[in-house]
C-alpha cells in the first residue's frame, strides 16, 4: 500500500460507511430492486478491474447458447455514446466499449447490448421482437436496482477480496460482506497446477456460507495467433521478433506468455482509447515486426495498424479440476438454475 492511499485512509471508511448503508437500504427493501421474468445471471467482483470477468461471460456464452436465445447487458465502459444500444451491423469499439463489441464479433446468435441503467436495458431487450430467453449481466455485482437470479462473483489468485480493503486505500468497491450475495465464487487466474491443499487453504480464508459454491480457473491461452485474414501457431512465432501490446489491468501473464528476448512490450491503461499518437508510436517501434495484442485490445486497434501486421491472441477460463469444484460441477449448476428458472415462469 503505497504513502497516498495510506493517508486516504479516512475516506475509504467513509466510503465503506456509504455502500453498507446503500446495500443495507436495498436488503431491507427501502430501496427497490427490480426482478424479472426470466433467468439473469450476473459476473461481477468487489474489486476494481482485472478479475477476469470477459473470458467468464465468453464461458457462459458458449454454455447456453445453443439451447437458449442469449443477450449480454453490459455499461459499455468508456464507450462513447449513451443510453441503450442494441449491437448491430453499425457498431464499433467506440459505439458499444471494447468488451462488448467482442462479444458481437464473436458470437454472431446471440444479442449484445449496453446500457448503464441495467433494469431499463432489460425491459428494452425485451421489448425486441426476438427476445431472449437469458440475460447476462456483465460487471452488474455492485448495480442492486436489478436482482439477478444468480450471481457469479470473481476474485483474482493472490489477490483475494479478503487481503483487500475499501477504496481508496485499497480496491474493494463494496465490503467484503457484499460476498454473501453471490451463488459462486471463483477464484480466477489461479495457476493451472494449483494444489487441492492450497485450493483448500483459499477456501478456508473465503469463509464461504453452506449455500455458496467455490470453483478454481486458470487462464487457458489459445495455440494459435490471429489477424483478420490469417492464423498462425504460437509455436510457430518464438524466434520471431515481436512487439506485444497490452491495454488490459494486468497485462504480465500475456506478456510471459509470449515473450522471447528481443521483443517489444508496450503496456496500455485498462481500456485505453489509442490516439493517433498512440498508432504512430506503435508504427514506429514495430518496423519489421508483428503486433500481437489482447482481444480487447484487438477490436479498437483494427483497422489503424496494418492487417497483415497486427494479430491478437485469444483467451478462455478452464476450471482447475477437484472432487466439488470441476467444470462440470459448474456446468451442472448453471444449467439447474436456468432449467428451474425457465420451468417456474
Amino acid at each position: 500500500m503505497n504513502l497516498l492511499r495510506k493517508i486516504l485512509f479516512p475516506f475509504a471508511i467513509l466510503y465503506g460507511l456509504i455502500t453498507s448503508i446503500r446495500n443495507f437500504l436495498f436488503d431491507k427493501g427501502i430501496l427497490k430492486s427490480y426482478t424479472f421474468d426470466l433467468p439473469i445471471i450476473a459476473v461481477g467482483n468487489l474489486s476494481v478491474g482485472g478479475t477476469g470477468k470477459t473470458p467468464q461471460i465468453e464461458y457462459l456464452i458458449r454454455l447456453l447458447s445453443d439451447k437458449y436465445k442469449i443477450a449480454t447487458l453490459s455499461r459499455g465502459y468508456k464507450r462513447q455514446s449513451e443510453g441503450f444500444i442494441l449491437a448491430d451491423s453499425t457498431s464499433n469499439a467506440k459505439i458499444l466499449g471494447d468488451e462488448p463489441f467482442q462479444f458481437y464479433q464473436k458470437f454472431k446468435n446471440i444479442q449484445v447490448a449496453v446500457d448503464a441503467n441495467r433494469k431499463n436495458g432489460i425491459e428494452q431487450l425485451l421489448s425486441q421482437s426476438e427476445k431472449p430467453e437469458i440475460i447476462l449481466l456483465d460487471d452488474a455485482f455492485q448495480h442492486r436496482k436489478v436482482k439477478a437470479g444468480f450471481y457469479i462473483l470473481l476474485t483474482s489468485y493472490g489477490d483475494l477480496y479478503t487481503d483487500d480493503f475499501m477504496l481508496p486505500t485499497g480496491n474493494l468497491r463494496e465490503s467484503k460482506s457484499g460476498a454473501q450475495r453471490a451463488n459462486v465464487i471463483i477464484v480466477t487466474k489461479c495457476p493451472s497446477d494449483l494444489s487441492l491443499d492450497e485450493q483448500n487453504k483459499i477456501r478456508i480464508k473465503l469463509n464461504l456460507n453452506i449455500n455458496q459454491e467455490l470453483y478454481f480457473t486458470f487462464i487457458d491461452y489459445d495455440d494459435f495467433i490471429y489477424s483478420e485474414n490469417q492464423t498462425i501457431k504460437v509455436s510457430e512465432i518464438q524466434t520471431v521478433d515481436k512487439l506485444l501490446l497490452a491495454g488490459i489491468a494486468k497485462p504480465e501473464p500475456f506478456f510471459a506468455y509470449l515473450q522471447k528476448t528481443n521483443d517489444v512490450c508496450l503496456t496500455f491503461p485498462d481500456h485505453h482509447h489509442f490516439t493517433e499518437k498512440d498508432i504512430l508510436d506503435i508504427k514506429n517501434k514495430s518496423q519489421n515486426k508483428i503486433v500481437i495484442t489482447t482481444e480487447k485490445d484487438f477490436v479498437r486497434l483494427k483497422g489503424s495498424i496494418p492487417s497483415e501486421q497486427l494479430f491478437y491472441l485469444p483467451i478462455k477460463s478452464s476450471f482447475l479440476s477437484g472432487p466439488e469444484t470441476s467444470g462440470e460441477n459448474f456446468d451442472k449448476n448453471i444449467i439447474n438454475y436456468v432449467g428451474t428458472s425457465t420451468r417456474n415462469r
